[in-house]
């Protein structure tokens, strides 16, 4: 289906992660990142009008030799920002790393302001950041992550609330939370955790009244209890041979059961090519959590959607949509509840998409990249009159009449 969609080049501003504050309000984290560039690492803030019109609103310049904000989450009601990003290379030289950040939007001019770092990341690897910025239903916790490492921290001062994970085997790229569970996405596997009682989400207006547990020694704060590893299921149409890695993991926002993963193939390259073909594909898992020890999985359906890799994942607030961005520039939306393709966009940007999101009312999604452009697409009404599942059902019930007049002739 056609879609309305604009484009906004930002001169020398690559794009690399991003998210909304309030409806119309979209942070971007971009820039040179650490090389010597001269291109300014910086948070941007943009208004967008119902008819899609970016306008810019306020920054922040990082500091000198600073990474650029690599990934970020946002709490509405207190329009705060949490993001990634690495502490300039001399801090780094010397074992030190304020990689995660907080900082509040507020007043008439929106300004920029910082109110907490914290750093989570080990020194082993100075070319490691967080690539993972994901907070709690409860907007209690921040669960943040590098290539192998993440930690929950407290969202109001960051302060570590568990013990943190390190993943030996495969790489992190995703995570999400339920109000019970933490579902890590690593390239070889799904590891669901259960959070211990002081993490578990609160019942709505009983949030403030809690203290999480806080502590300098990490190692007296509560273990995160491994119950489940959910390996990469068999999928209908990938040929054996074909290395497949997990990509992106995100739980339903209005349903408790449901679980959306995406899995990247790289299928067996052929005879000449230069390059292996790959593809991409969306899971629905559904998920029960009858206790603390048990959480189960069943695959029900899978889509393939692309003949490239995805590199970016989300889920619309309202849990309708799916969006996604392919290596080959393009990106799409699904029907969240059968997987049915509803929207495409071929060529969205001129590089690998590198972040996109839905607006809190799902109206709107908002994809950007390295090509230093940010794209700004209506979401049409009648994929909530509508949906390709009920025209499915439409056309088979139509086939079935007209089936049974050409029986009873």
């Amino acid at each position: 289906m056609r879609a309305q969609h604009t484009a906004y080049p930002l001169p020398a501003y690559p794009v690399y992660s991003c998210t909304f504050v309030a409806d119309d309000l979209l942070v971007a984290g971009g820039g040179g990142g650490t090389s010597r560039s001269g291109i300014k690492n910086k948070l941007k803030l943009f208004r967008i009008s119902h008819n899609r019109e970016l306008a810019s609103v306020s920054e922040l310049e990082l500091g000198k030799d600073e990474d650029a904000p690599m990934s970020m989450a946002a709490d509405l009601e207190s329009q705060t920002l949490v993001c990634g990003i690495n502490s300039a290379v001399a801090k780094l030289d010397k074992g030190e790393n304020e990689n995660c950040r907080k900082f509040s939007i507020s007043g008439a001019e929106h300004k920029f302001t910082p109110l907490a770092t914290r750093g989570t990341l080990p020194f082993v690897n100075k070319e490691d950041y967080q690539r993972v910025t994901v907070l709690s239903p409860d907007v209690r916790v921040v669960a943040v992550a590098g290539e192998h490492d993440l930690t929950l921290l407290a969202h109001n001062n960051l302060s570590p609330v568990a013990q943190p994970i390190h993943v030996a085997k495969g790489e992190i790229y995703d995570a999400t939370l339920s109000s019970s569970h933490l579902i890590l996405a690593t390239t070889v596997s799904l590891l669901v955790y259960i959070l211990p009682a002081s993490l578990r989400c609160r019942e709505k207006g009983k949030e403030k009244e809690d203290h999480l547990l806080v502590s300098p020694d990490i190692s007296t704060l509560p273990e995160l209890t491994l119950v489940k590893t959910i390996e990469i299921p068999a999928i209908s149409g990938v040929p054996a041979g074909a290395t497949a890695t997990f990509r992106a993991a995100r739980l339903q926002p209005t349903k408790t059961d449901l679980l959306y993963s995406v899995v990247n193939v790289t299928l067996p390259r052929a005879r000449k090519a230069k390059t292996a073909a790959k593809q991409a594909y969306v899971l629905k898992w559904s998920i029960s959590t009858s206790d603390d020890t048990t959480f189960s999985a069943t695959l029900e359906a899978s889509r393939k959607v692309s003949k490239g890799n995805l590199t970016c994942f989300d889920v619309s607030r309202d849990g309708r949509l799916l969006a996604f961005g392919v290596s080959d520039y393009s990106l799409g939306v699904l029907d969240a509840n059968t997987l049915a393709p509803l929207l495409s966009i071929l060529k969205a940007h001129e590089f690998p998409i590198t972040t996109l999101r839905f607006n809190p009312s799902s109206r709107l999604l908002v994809s950007g990249g390295v090509d230093s452009v940010i794209r700004v697409v209506t979401i049409p009404e009648k994929f909530g009159g509508l949906p390709w599942s009920v025209i499915i059902l439409i056309a088979l019930a139509l086939l079935a009449v007209i089936l049974a007049i050409f029986l009873g002739n």
